[in-house]
Formats: structure tokens, C-alpha cells, sequence
């Protein structure tokens, strides 16, 4: 039986993604845009469909418009294919009023949407994570052992080992014990056998992933009957489950990184713009999908340009970028420089009349305007930057909410549609 054929994925539409705000005020996580022209639920999809998996889930409740309206848009498939990604949007029925009240609930309340579909594994993936994998080998994997539950486990060290779940397995891959974030003075006891060249770099510590493989009727069976009630996979039904069912570690080697909070987003995006980035865009084997737009060419001029990413359908008349992430349909005026900053792009051109319409009116064109200097700042979709504006990012900026920006850890995130006036500092 084809991969395709044998499991069905589950991806996880993520919960309100406070941390992430104000890039999640009006959409969820998943739909945040990175790398300047996808979103972050294209990672997971990318990674099914290269690994031959093509039957999804995508489980939305928080500001999901606009990540429904991309995977409409987005992921088509030939009439003469099984393959699909679907939306199960939270809904209230006669048996459940309520809306998902975490991982397993969301999933338990989705069952019926799956039962139709045969499969003898269930997939179980955060639409939230940057991470290149082939699900082909873990599945592989779980087999081999004769899992009931396999965990996707990537080696971290100290300073992160509390942000997760840990775990230890023993010589044969079975997890013995899991921990949900364990304090600090607890970890000696949790340290494994990562490998030589993980210990190198100091990960000696096992983490969950938060990428499951389920038997598809012990899935079923867990989420019905044993832990009727449990909300949580990490939190209830892993750990429980590790004393009576073949829990077993999928240990990942490469490049992971969990979008949790700005600071995290920031690194991920202008980490893709040094000469060998961790996270390789450029993979003939790993292509990443996502919509496909009809787009000019960018167009440049004038300008300096050192380690930068340029999306598609940019006009760029800056002095200089360096170290940025520039997104579709952005336009930078002259005289602009833009440091080590993520700009989104705008999800539409102003025609040359609305341009002479905001000369008359006062009002910024779409995009940044001339000689403005940008610094340590992400400029969210649709924004207008008059002339002379300075955004100077960093760690001398005290945390704040204003009704145009946010400040956290020192980076400057600019609103979605906001307007800021010419000469305006940060």
C-alpha cells in the first residue's frame, strides 16, 4: 500500500497566538507570512506532499479567514487524485457546544470528519513550526518497532529543555518517561544519549516535537474512551499512555524551530538570508508550495545589496538593504535604508492615480517611503511609511503597545494597514 493510501494528517490550526501578536491581531498563526511570500502552514503541507502524503486536515478556530482563504486558493489537485487539504473549522453540534479546548479536544471533536477515510495511521502535525522532514522515514520507523505512538524528538539544550516536553527512551527507541517543561534543577536527571554530535553542542536533552504517529484505532480508541475527557496530547494523553502502549522516539537531526513568540519569528526569517541558511529554501527535493501569484519580476535600482532575500513583484529604489526579508509587492522609496528587518509586502499595487491621489492628500503611498531609515523592525502587510521615518530597533526600546506598532525584545513590529506620518521616529 502506497503512503498515501496508509495515513491520513492532522494539522493543528493553532491556539490565539498571544505571543505572537500584533502579527496574529487578525489572523491566526499558522497564516503568518514568512520568508516573504508563504505562510507558515505551507511548511507542514510542503513536508506531506514531499514525503507522498496527500490527504490533510488543517483544524482552524482562531482568526481563520484569511488562512481558509489561502488554502482555497492554494492547494489543488488533479480531479483524478484522492489528494486534498481541507479545513475543519470548530464548529458547535448537538453533542458538543463548545469550541476546542486544546490539542486532543480538537482532534477528538474532528473524528467524525476522519472516519470516513480508511487509513491504518493518523498524522498529527503544529501549523506552526519551520522545519524540513520526510514523514516517509518516521512512518518507516514506527513500523519497524511496532509502535502504537510515535513522538518526532529533537535533541536541545539547557536553556531550552524547559520550554518542552522531555523525554528519555531506552536502547530500542521506546520512551521509558516524559516530563511536560521541567524546571531547571530537574534536568540532570532527564539528560540522554543524543549522539556524539549533538552532545558537542551541548543538546542533551530529548524534546518533543509536538509531530505524532498514531495506529489509527488506538487514536480513535484513546481520544472515545480511554481519555474521554483529557484536552491535551503533550500534557495528558503522551505521558499516560508511555506505562502501557509502545511509545517510541523519532530522533530529527536537522533544522527546527518553533514560531512561538517575535523574537523566535524574527531569527527564523532573517536567519534565511546568511550564505548557508539552516533552513534551505533552495532544495530541489523539498519544495515548499504555496499559492501560486502572477507576478512581475523585481525591479531594482540604485541600490546596495547584502544578504537579502527579495520576493517577487518588488519595486526597490532604496540606497541600501542588508541582512533583510523583503516580501512581495513591497516598494521601498529612494534613499531608504533597511537593516536587518523583515518587511511583508502588500497584498495589492496602488495604481499611479491613487499614488497622485495620496501626493494631494497627504497621505503615505503603499510601502516605505524616501530616505527612511529601518532597523530591527518587521513591517507587517499593507503598511504606509511616510518620508523621513526612522525605526531604529534594539535593546535600548522599552516593551510597549502602541495604536501604530509593538515593541518586543527590542524589535519594533510596525501594525498591519498601519499609516505612519512623514518624519515619524521609533
Amino acid at each position: 500500500m502506497s503512503i498515501s493510501k496508509e495515513i491520513l494528517t492532522v494539522i493543528l490550526g493553532g491556539g490565539a497566538g498571544s505571543r505572537l501578536y500584533p502579527l496574529t491581531a487578525s489572523r491566526s498563526k499558522p497564516a503568518v507570512p514568512i520568508a516573504g511570500k508563504y505562510r507558515l502552514v505551507d511548511i507542514p503541507i510542503s513536508n506531506c506532499i514531499n514525503s507522498g502524503i496527500n490527504r490533510m486536515f488543517v483544524l482552524t478556530q482562531f482568526n481563520s479567514a484569511s488562512l481558509n482563504r489561502h488554502i482555497k486558493n492554494t492547494y489543488h489537485f488533479s480531479a483524478f487524485s484522492a489528494a486534498f487539504v481541507d479545513i475543519l473549522a470548530a464548529e458547535q453540534t448537538p453533542d458538543n457546544p463548545t469550541w476546542y479546548q486544546g490539542t486532543a479536544d480538537a482532534v477528538r471533536q474532528s473524528l467524525r470528519h476522519l472516519s470516513p477515510f480508511n487509513s491504518e495511521y493518523v498524522l498529527i502535525l503544529s501549523g506552526d513550526q519551520l522545519y524540513q522532514m520526510d514523514f516517509h522515514k518516521m512512518l518507516e520507523n514506527h513500523k519497524k518497532l511496532g509502535a502504537d505512538i510515535s513522538i518526532a524528538t529533537i535533541p536541545v539544550g539547557s536553556r531550552e529543555a524547559p520550554e518542552f516536553g522531555i523525554l528519555k527512551s531506552n536502547e530500542e527507541g521506546y520512551i521509558t518517561s516524559f516530563i511536560e517543561k521541567p524546571k531547571a534543577e530537574l534536568l540532570p536527571e532527564w539528560v540522554s544519549d543524543t549522539g556524539d554530535a549533538m552532545q558537542a553542542q551541548g543538546r542533551n536533552y530529548l524534546a518533543s516535537m509536538g509531530i505524532y504517529i498514531f495506529n489509527r484505532k488506538l487514536l480513535f480508541d484513546l481520544l472515545q474512551d480511554d481519555f474521554a475527557d483529557a484536552t491535551d496530547f503533550g500534557k495528558e494523553i503522551i505521558p499516560q499512555s508511555i506505562e502501557n502502549k509502545k511509545v517510541v522516539s523519532y530522533q530529527y537531526d536537522g533544522y527546527w524551530t518553533d514560531i512561538g513568540n517575535i523574537y523566535s519569528f524574527f531569527e527564523a526569517n532573517l536567519g534565511l538570508t546568511a550564505d548557508l541558511p539552516d533552513f534551505n529554501l533552495f532544495d530541489n527535493t523539498n519544495t515548499i508550495y504555496t499559492r501560486a501569484r502572477m507576478l512581475p519580476p523585481a525591479k531594482i535600482s540604485g541600490t546596495t545589496l547584502e544578504k537579502t532575500v527579495i520576493a517577487e513583484g518588488t519595486i526597490i529604489n532604496a540606497s541600501r538593504i542588508e541582512n533583510s526579508v523583503i516580501g512581495i509587492r513591497s516598494r521601498i522609496g529612494h534613499g531608504t535604508t533597511v537593516n536587518s528587518s523583515y518587511i511583508m509586502g502588500c497584498d495589492y499595487y496602488e495604481t499611479l492615480e491613487d499614488i497622485q491621489s495620496d501626493l494631494i492628500t497627504g497621505k503615505p503611498a503603499l510601502g516605505i517611503g524616501n530616505r527612511c531609515y529601518i532597523k530591527n523592525a518587521i513591517i507587517d502587510k499593507n503598511c504606509r511609511i511616510g518620508d523621513d521615518v526612522r525605526i531604529n530597533g534594539g535593546t535600548h526600546l522599552e516593551p510597549i503597545d502602541h495604536s501604530l506598532y509593538t515593541v518586543k525584545d527590542g524589535i519594533v513590529v510596525i501594525k498591519k494597514g498601519a499609516v505612519i506620518p512623514n518624519g515619524f521616529v521609533i
